[in-house]
């Protein structure tokens, strides 16, 4: 038995089952495992700093639409050829669920949208992206078993003992006879949890804040993307001999180093939970009066002053005699 384990990962026999004629994709359970968990690690977190409950799920419903649109415009975009190329189908770009979820385009409109959803709720859009990162990687760990399901997006040929065996039909073109190929969706995996950990290590140890877990996570996350997308032997946009994609990982890192040391010198420490919780309390503005239009403004619960006492009735000066 532990022969055969080491011989190689093998690949699930099918990604997609059918509940009557509707059809049940292992990438898209995936996806939302992933977002739930995101949302639930995100809350934790937020609460903890000290925002109100259920908010990162009221942001969450800006920011998971935007996202993936953003991840699947960046993917269309950066692997074209297969919808504009020869033989490609412009109209496939649209069909989300058989996969194809550029994780640059899906951050970074996912962050539009969760800037609109903090806008609109008048919370912190640093202390809210400090709370969602380290889930934010959790939940990217959970999305790459869908390309393990859809066996996609994995790497060049090996004969280490945890090589994923492909079956014939999703070998790339020239590598028809090779059986097993490095995994990435398990060192992508690997990798998110490690530096999920490690984020909230760091934050619980030099108490970051004010966007700085957020930086972190795009300079850990983008570390192990460029040296793991080296890997890979699906198509790709070419850009002086590297992918596009291991160019977009250098960009993103450096502009994430830039944003952690900018945060470090304007804003050292982190908000606390009382801080938190008044801008939350400032953007709600001025409580309105219980007592609607009446001048005196009474708040719920309180009873209504009591009337001022007449003034007793003013004695009649003695009449003349």
């Amino acid at each position: 038995m532990i022969t055969t384990v080491l011989a190689g990962i093998p690949s699930p026999s099918q990604g997609v089952w059918y509940l009557g004629p509707l059809p049940i994709r292992a990438y898209a359970l995936c996806i939302l495992a992933g977002i739930v968990a995101a949302v639930w690690i995100g809350d934790r977190r937020w609460r903890a700093r000290g925002g109100p409950p259920g908010a990162v799920a009221d942001v969450a419903v800006w920011a998971v639409p935007f996202g993936v649109v953003g991840g699947r415009i960046y993917h269309v975009v950066s692997s074209p050829d297969a919808y504009f190329g020869p033989g490609g189908d412009p109209v496939s770009a649209l069909y989300i669920w058989q996969g194809g979820l550029g994780i640059w385009g899906a951050i970074a409109l996912g962050a539009v949208g969760a800037a609109i959803g903090c806008r609109r709720a008048g919370l912190s859009l640093a202390v809210f992206a400090d709370s969602v990162a380290p889930g934010v990687l959790v939940a990217q760990a959970i999305g790459r078993l869908g390309n393990y399901f859809n066996q996609e997006l994995f790497g060049g040929p090996t004969d280490l003992p945890w090589g994923l065996e492909i079956d014939p039909a999703f070998r790339p073109v020239g590598l028809e006879d090779v059986a097993t190929f490095h995994p990435t969706f398990l060192y992508e995996l690997l990798w998110n949890l490690a530096a999920a950990a490690l984020l909230v290590y760091l934050d619980r140890r030099f108490r970051l804040g004010h966007g700085r877990v957020f930086w972190g996570y795009v300079v850990l996350y983008t570390l192990g993307r460029g040296w793991i997308e080296a890997l890979r032997v699906d198509p790709a946009e070419q850009v002086l001999g590297l992918r596009l994609n291991i160019w977009t990982s250098v960009l993103v890192c450096l502009l994430g180093i830039v944003g952690f040391v900018v945060s470090a010198r304007r804003h050292p420490g982190r908000e606390s939970p009382d801080q938190v919780a008044a801008s939350v309390a400032a953007s709600e503005g001025p409580a309105e009066d219980a007592g609607g239009d009446h001048p005196g403004g009474e708040q719920d619960g309180e009873e209504p002053d009591e009337p001022a006492d007449e003034p007793a009735e003013r004695e009649q000066p003695p009449a003349h005699p």
